[in-house]
């Protein structure tokens, strides 16, 4: 699947009908995170899925009118959907009578939006993510000399000698790289 629109492109995509590629693209950047989010609320593996999927639900029927406006968080707006899906669900399991876990409305912990969904949590997540999505795209030895000097710090003419490469190389597969990251992440990072 080629990385080559933006995240702000991409949330434009996903509002027009029948565009498979990019709700690909975006089930596949967030799927875990929202997977994660569900996870640290409470809920086991199972209904963590559902829930992931009850977002995207929501999402499929919001996209066509929603307009990204850069002056506001998607992420937000996603944890806002994430949060009124669990909250539904959380009703839904209070409502059923004779369920062996039926508990009052009233009991039922609420996690803080912020404890449940820390910027400093969604940024790292995000961005492993979208790591994992990028390297397949790149030559083995183009992301080994990302990795290395660009995560890791290590110099590049260390890197160059163990790759065979020019230093200029490193540093260029670092550019390369690091630059589509920013093409993936515009807009998601907000």
């Amino acid at each position: 699947m080629a990385m080559n629109t933006t995240s702000v492109t991409l949330l434009e995509r996903l509002r027009q009908p029948a565009e498979e590629e990019a709700w690909a693209r975006f089930v596949q950047l967030y799927t875990p995170l929202i997977y994660h989010w569900a996870r640290r609320a409470g809920l086991q593996d199972p209904d963590a899925a559902d829930l992931v999927q009850d977002v995207f639900v929501v999402l499929v029927q919001k996209m066509p009118d929603f307009e990204y406006d850069q002056h506001k968080s998607f992420r937000s707006w996603l944890r806002t959907v994430t949060l009124n899906k669990w909250r539904d669900r959380q009703r839904r399991g209070a409502a059923r009578p004779g369920s062996a876990n039926h508990v009052a409305l009233a009991e039922l912990p609420c996690p803080e939006p912020d404890d449940m969904f820390g910027e400093a949590e969604y940024r790292q997540r995000l961005l492993a993510r979208a790591l994992e999505v990028l390297q397949p795209q790149f030559q083995p030895k183009t992301w080994t000399a990302f990795w290395e000097h660009g995560m890791q710090g290590k110099p590049a003419a260390a890197i160059a000698a163990e790759l065979g490469l020019t230093t200029g190389a490193v540093y260029a597969a670092k550019f390369r790289v690091l630059s589509r990251l920013r093409e993936t992440l515009d807009g998601l990072l907000d």
